[in-house]
């Protein structure tokens, strides 16, 4: 087979382009499948309201090691956002309004009560793991923990949002553990967690960093080759794309969502618990779209109710007549990025008044690369599936911020995980050429 290579890797985002990159600086051929026009994968800076948007995921943080790394091997720096100083909340049918150190103080206790354990189950956060009594909370969601905290409703409506938001899903299905992981990698405090969500962009954009690391690697990137069939013996994988093209290696990463890999067809299957994760997917179904109002307005920062469209907007930029925000919402389904008229009816019910200017969105949910925004796990995925998503599958190996150990949900994760995936590859390319050099003796 003339399309031949050491490894194939599925996809060209973060987990895909470290994978190839690592393994292709230790001079293996790497072939990387993509099946959109372009890389980079649930991150997608582009063009809109007369300015750079990203789309998908954004932000990084210094607590996020992988990400910090990376943008310092190649010279790129974060970009703080400007501090917020009004807020609007809404709890029990009324909007409220304050300052952003008002909205943070009535967070504070509840979140410090939800999250009091998160260094007790997770003393190693980068080892999920490593502590047997996770199993204890692991099929606990975060609608049940929270319902059984006794908080005035007020504030429990402001807590039950503030994690649809993080979750970008239904709390019902929404890990109470992963709430718990996240806050052991930001070192126990809520606080420093919810700043790494949301605080320093990239300088360029995800975009820069993503074309960084691939014009570091030599590895041969194919784009518009959407893989639909996976097939492995004792010496081969041979993978299939849409348009009937074959490419064979000796090993596989594979760095597509949780929600997108059962729809690639394994021979043999994948095992049972992989197929079971796989149907069952992940949290995040949910929106973010951008919307520009008419008028210059201080930074604020809104939380609405739970279930509402978009239950959260913050100011992003200002121009010299219009401020842009960045809205999020727990259903795509609820939420069209290309109807203006409906943002309108959206964004009235957070804060009355805006006039929507402009809107720009992508449905990650119906995209048929991403199935889901970012990945947040559902009650009994760490103790269930992760260590048996992360063990190879004979020459398969599955990547990326789904199957994470620390910073699952970021573009942290994806690295990690991406490096993780290599540093397996390598060691089993290494014991095949020690072998084949026995036999030769």
């Amino acid at each position: 087979m003339s399309n031949h290579s050491d490894v194939i890797v599925i996809g060209a985002g973060f987990a895909g382009l470290v994978a190839s990159r690592e393994l292709s600086r230790r001079g293996h051929s790497v072939t990387v499948l993509e099946g959109r026009d372009r890389i980079a994968g649930r991150t997608h800076l582009e063009q809109h309201l007369g300015r750079d948007l990203e789309l998908g995921g954004t932000w990084v943080h210094w607590t996020q090691p992988y990400v910090w790394a990376e943008m310092g091997r190649y010279g790129i720096e974060p970009v703080p956002g400007a501090e917020f100083t009004k807020a609007y909340w809404h709890a029990q049918g009324q909007r409220h309004e304050g300052t952003a150190d008002e909205l943070m103080d009535l967070l504070d206790a509840p979140n410090q009560q939800l999250l009091a354990e998160a260094r007790r189950y997770f003393p190693l956060p980068w080892s999920p793991l490593a502590n047997p009594e996770v199993s204890i909370i692991d099929s606990t969601n975060l609608s049940q923990a929270i319902e059984a905290m006794d908080l005035p409703e007020a504030q429990r409506q402001l807590l039950r949002s503030f994690w649809a938001l993080n979750f970008n899903g239904k709390l019902d299905e929404a890990a109470y553990s992963q709430a718990l992981r996240w806050a052991a990698v930001a070192s126990g405090s809520w606080q420093l967690m919810f700043e790494a969500c949301a605080s320093f962009k990239i300088e360029g954009g995800t975009r820069r960093l993503a074309q960084a690391i691939l014009e570091d690697s030599t590895a041969e990137v194919h784009l518009g080759q959407q893989v639909r069939a996976v097939r492995q013996d004792d010496d081969l994988v041979v993978v299939t794309t849409d348009d009937g093209s074959k490419y064979s290696a000796k090993n596989l990463i594979v760095t597509v969502p949780l929600n997108v890999l059962a729809h690639i067809e394994f021979q043999p299957e994948l095992s049972t618990a992989k197929r079971a994760a796989a149907e069952r997917g992940q949290v995040g179904m949910g929106a973010k779209l951008w919307i520009r109002v008419k008028g210059v307005h201080e930074r604020f920062v809104v939380m609405g109710p739970e279930n509402a469209p978009l239950n959260f907007a913050q100011v992003e930029y200002t121009d010299a007549q219009t401020t842009t925000l960045v809205c999020f919402g727990p259903d795509a389904g609820a939420v069209d990025v290309h109807d203006k008229q409906a943002a309108q009816m959206h964004l009235d019910q957070l804060v009355p008044g805006l006039e929507v200017v402009a809107i720009a969105g992508h449905n990650w949910v119906d995209d048929e690369y991403s199935r889901s925004t970012w990945p947040m796990h559902k009650a009994g995925y760490l103790s269930g599936s992760l260590a048996e998503l992360q063990k190879p599958e004979g020459r398969i190996h599955l990547a990326g911020s789904d199957y994470a150990n620390g910073w699952g949900g970021f573009i942290d994760g994806a690295i990690e995980s991406g490096i993780s995936a290599a540093r397996t590859v390598l060691r089993e390319l290494a014991g095949e050429e020690s072998a084949q050099n026995l036999q030769s003796v």
